[in-house]
């Protein structure tokens, strides 16, 4: 199937059901085999003075990156948060982190030509318990982190406890705190993650 008709069929799956339904990863590349075979034969029929073809065989657009890297952060989240958390906080979750989680993998896919984003990957595991690991985003090809994305129970006096939803860059090793957000839970404390 020519790439223009997979990314136009992308397209207006995604009008059509306002974004919440994406064709899978296997429609996308259903024929990749096929096209490193043609382009195989392409570059052997070229003579040398010309080279071989600069198009990769990696290629992943940018909005179709982005949307699949905020639906894996979706479920990795609701995975984390379990049956106890999650229908407490999920309309807030939502509303006002999940937006700021999309820009910040907006920000990751900026940073990356289109070529290497189809080797960034979503953990498979969120942390569970205590741990503030929701979900990292990390090269294949390195095996390196780019962003970590953490939630941390904060308990100011006085305040009740609170969820710290923030995110870390390999730009400065992980130290920084990216604020994504802030979602109260009680006076009480909540139960762990993934209960």
């Amino acid at each position: 199937m020519p790439n223009w008709l997979r990314k136009s069929f992308v397209v207006l799956v995604t009008i059509l059901t306002f974004g919440m339904v994406t064709p899978s990863q296997a429609f996308l590349y259903e024929n990749t085999n096929q096209l490193k075979a043609s382009r195989a034969s392409d570059v052997e029929k070229t003579d040398s003075s010309t080279g071989p073809s600069t198009e990769e065989d990696n290629y992943v657009d940018k909005e179709v990156f982005i949307r699949q890297m905020v639906k894996e952060a979706e479920m990795q989240s609701y995975e984390k948060f379990g049956t106890k958390i999650g229908p407490v906080i999920e309309d807030e979750f939502n509303e006002v982190i999940l937006p700021n989680i999309e820009k910040a993998i907006q920000e990751v896919a900026v940073q990356f030509p289109e070529e290497s984003l189809a080797h960034l990957k979503v953990t498979e595991t969120p942390g569970g318990g205590l741990s503030e690991k929701i979900f990292h985003i990390t090269n294949s090809q390195t095996s390196e982190d780019v962003i970590r994305f953490h939630v941390r129970r904060d308990h100011p006096p006085q305040q009740g406890y609170w969820f710290n939803f923030h995110y870390h860059t390999h730009h400065d090793s992980f130290q920084a705190h990216h604020e994504l957000g802030a979602i109260y839970w009680d006076k009480n404390t909540p139960p762990k993650w993934m209960s």
